[in-house]
């Protein structure tokens, strides 16, 4: 499952550009569309309740704004079909469908990641193939190239993914020029200076959701992307490196000069995801490190003409400016033991057919993994979502985070690993010995 060089072709695609005809269409233009090409082989009387297990448990966010929207149409043209939503924050999510996978009642529809995070379940034989859903109405045409890869096993594709998405920096402009600060930082040293000024105004520099464990995790790795370049994490699995390594442990000394010098919020280990992208959208932090599938939650909220977008910088003088975090998306997997098999993957092959068309009303369609043709300005995209698309056009490489790399063991370990260094300052060697014993227990 690593496919660095495969990953490039990927995020260089991520510029939005196929016909969204392709993608689907009006459901007046095309019957067979619009009813997902299986509503011939399903009975239109037979009442059928299709539970769907996903991450958007925000109404107000674009993406709940695009399932709500699909959902809702399909549901008006198979009145026999009920889409019951069991919206969850990422954790919750997680956490519910390792329960449920441990009775093997996973819903109809759930969310996983890619990867290494949903190689478990797919070896528990707990999720369908999904080839026909891909062969039907030319869904599998309509992605992006390579992005399968990363959700397929011996030939079979597992899941559908949601995005394509890559970490960045986002920030307020007003808060920055309150704080005196005329540009957004290319330096680790020139982003501490920041944080000094941001603190010094009584305005909390960056704002994480540490609760969730996995995003401390996502900004550390873009630091170990700059000490190291791309590859560290397959380093250690091939033998070459292990956590003991230099750049590991400069790494983590980076991370903790950020947590000692006040740049997060109090009480950050308590605060969710979402908690936290609300403090920044309601103005109360001037950063936030995230995945571009807040791209349009943050340009819909109140500070959206003041938002703004930076590459993480240097460290140390280390690091390419346009090499990122990767993030295929979260994927759509339908449970094997699904009790209306056919009628999920029918409504699964209409969902995202009808996926990035819907995304692109939303001015959403930014992060997603399917191919979006249009004009973003004639569309009325704001000037950040325009500057992210730009910056994913010229991605030169990355890495996936470390949940999507090493085995689940070994994950949770980093994640406990780094969310502690949020709570009390560590020797960062230890660190490093920590994640080698965990390594080297569980591979």
């Amino acid at each position: 499952m690593r496919k660095s060089t495969k990953w490039m072709s990927i995020a260089l695609a991520g510029a939005l550009t196929m016909s969204l005809a392709a993608c689907g269409s009006d459901s007046k233009d095309n019957d067979n569309t619009s009813n997902g090409g299986a509503s011939a082989d399903t009975t239109k009387d037979k009442k059928v309740t299709i539970t769907f297990q996903n991450i958007y448990p925000d109404p107000s966010t674009p993406s709940a704004k695009v399932m709500d929207k699909i959902v809702k149409q399909y549901m008006a043209e198979h009145p026999n079909v009920k889409i019951e939503l069991d919206s969850l924050n990422t954790d919750q999510q997680k956490a519910k469908l390792k329960t449920q996978a441990a009775s093997k009642e996973v819903p109809d529809i759930t969310i996983v990641n890619p990867a290494a995070q949903m190689k478990d379940y797919v070896d528990a034989g707990l999720f369908a193939p999904l080839n026909d859903v891909l062969d039907k109405n030319g869904l599998r045409d309509t992605f992006q190239e390579g992005i399968l890869d990363w959700y397929s096993f011996n030939d079979n594709v597992y899941a559908l993914p949601d995005g394509n998405n890559i970490g960045v920096m986002f920030y307020n402009k007003k808060l920055f020029t309150e704080a005196g600060i005329a540009a957004a930082p290319t330096t680790f040293d020139e982003l501490l200076a920041d944080v000094k000024l941001l603190k010094d105004k009584g305005i909390t520099p960056i704002v994480a959701g540490e609760k969730d464990t996995w995003t401390g995790s996502f900004l550390f790795m873009n630091i170990l992307l700059r000490t190291n370049g791309p590859g560290f994490l397959q380093s250690v699995v091939d033998g070459t490196k292990d956590f003991n390594d230099p750049a590991f442990t400069e790494a983590v000394d980076a991370f903790q000069q950020l947590v000692q010098a006040g740049a997060f919020q109090d009480g950050a280990t308590s605060m969710d995801y979402n908690a936290a992208e609300n403090l920044f959208k309601t103005g109360k932090a001037a950063m936030y490190y995230m995945g571009t599938w807040s791209a349009g939650a943050v340009d819909q909220s109140e500070i959206g003409p003041d938002a703004g977008v930076f590459k993480f910088p240097t460290v140390n003088g280390k690091g390419d400016l346009d090499e990122y975090m990767l993030a295929p998306g979260s994927g759509f997997a339908v449970s094997a033991n699904s009790k209306h098999l056919e009628e999920t993957k029918d409504f699964l092959n209409y969902f995202m057919l009808q996926y990035p068309k819907v995304s692109f009303e939303e001015k959403n369609a930014l992060t997603v993994a399917q191919k979006v043709d249009g004009d973003l300005a004639a569309a009325g995209y704001s000037p950040l979502q325009i500057e992210i698309a730009n910056m994913k056009s010229a991605v030169k490489g990355g890495d996936l985070s470390f949940d999507n790399t090493m085995n689940p063991a070994t994950s949770q370990i980093h994640l406990t690993s780094i969310q502690n260094l949020f709570v009390q300052k560590v020797d960062s060697a230890s660190v490093g010995k920590e994640h080698q014993a965990a390594y080297e227990s569980n591979k």
